[in-house]
């Protein structure tokens, strides 16, 4: 299941957990009051016939799917690719990810503009509400996969930091001024 806490801002190698001293953990209740980000746990062994997942897409218009795998034997220009993920951006859409195998962390800001990084592995699924700041990076096991979900044809453009004058990220600053509305 998902563990989520602030980080600290020792930045030497980014697949370390980062916590701070001592620990400061945020509940999933608190991560979404926080950010906005949602959170299911999805059984690995049963969702391609127990109907949850299904559910879950059919409920939030969820009509594509892709599979991805980032470790240094499948994912060309590995390194270069990593470093990417892990540069502070934004999309216009939800970013949602479901973890088959594996491993890494989300990290996202919350009102305060603190970080959060959010550990995931198998059976977690993560949506990351559009308009909100954040990157991505394995751990140290240096693999995972996952299902990566969209609403239509999929549109995977990150803005970098800064990009505060697009209209997704003041919908999103609203939404966190004003409190978020769960979908499902």
């Amino acid at each position: 299941m998902v563990k989520a806490w602030y980080m600290d801002n020792d930045f030497s190698d980014q697949r370390l957990e980062h916590h701070r001293n001592p620990p400061e953990f945020v509940s999933l209740d608190d991560l979404y009051k926080k950010t906005g980000v949602e959170y299911f746990n999805i059984n690995i062994n049963t969702f391609a016939t127990d109907g949850v997942l299904d559910k879950i897409k059919k409920d939030r218009g969820y009509t594509y799917e892709d599979e991805i795998v980032c470790s240094k034997e499948c994912l060309p220009n590995y390194e270069e690719k990593i470093k990417s993920f892990f540069e502070e951006h934004l999309h216009t859409d939800e970013e949602i990810r479901f973890v088959l195998d594996g491993s890494g962390y989300f990290d996202v800001r919350d009102a305060s503009d603190q970080w959060i990084r959010i550990a995931v592995s198998a059976g977690d699924m993560i949506v990351i509400p559009s308009g909100i700041y954040h990157r991505f990076t394995l751990d140290t096991n240096n693999f995972i996969r996952a299902k990566r979900f969209f609403i239509g044809e999929p549109v995977w453009l990150p803005y970098n930091r800064p990009a505060d004058d697009m209209p997704c990220r003041k919908d999103y600053l609203h939404k966190l001024e004003k409190g978020f509305v769960e979908v499902n």
